[in-house]
């Protein structure tokens, strides 16, 4: 199985882009894992935020095969622990999908056609984070996921 980030907007924090590529790096010993970044909708100013989502929503539906497995990243989604999130990988990778696409949305979320064609929701706090820390905060947790699934000591319980 490949696992697919799609993120909007590019990271503006060297330091952070550092961080997320460390555990891109550290994630290829464990699975085929890609990040793609899609373009900031230009001029945004004359956009309502119904339409930046639905221009965001149409670019990510262009990255999207028709077998994939969509997930948003999303504050209302369903939160994991870092073991259940290990579970939760494991399945969808039993499942036999082909490709399980993380997507990380605009700063409005995400279009109507977006929720439609997702098969689910996950939200990494109740608090709000930055876009570009939400990158490094799901890629460290899918690498973490991959430790605790072959019983390395990345984690500690």
């Amino acid at each position: 199985m490949t696992i697919k980030l799609l993120a909007i907007g590019k990271t503006d924090s060297s330091q952070l882009s550092a961080l997320t590529k460390e555990y891109e790096n550290r994630l290829k010993h464990y699975v085929k894992f890609e990040l793609e970044i899609i373009p900031d909708i230009k001029n945004t100013k004359n956009l309502s935020e119904t339409q930046q989502k639905e221009k965001e929503g149409e670019a990510i539906l262009k990255k999207l095969n028709p077998t994939d497995i969509l997930i948003l990243l999303d504050e209302n989604g369903k939160q994991y622990t870092s073991v259940d999130f290990s579970k939760f990988l494991q399945k969808q990778m039993n499942a036999g999908f082909k490709q399980l696409v993380l997507v990380i949305g605009g700063p409005y979320g995400f279009s109507d056609a977006i929720y439609q064609q997702a098969r689910g929701k996950i939200s990494l706090s109740k608090m709000t984070f930055s876009h570009q820390m939400i990158r490094l905060f799901i890629v460290e947790q899918i690498y973490r996921a991959f430790t605790i699934l072959k019983n390395e000591p990345y984690h500690h319980q």
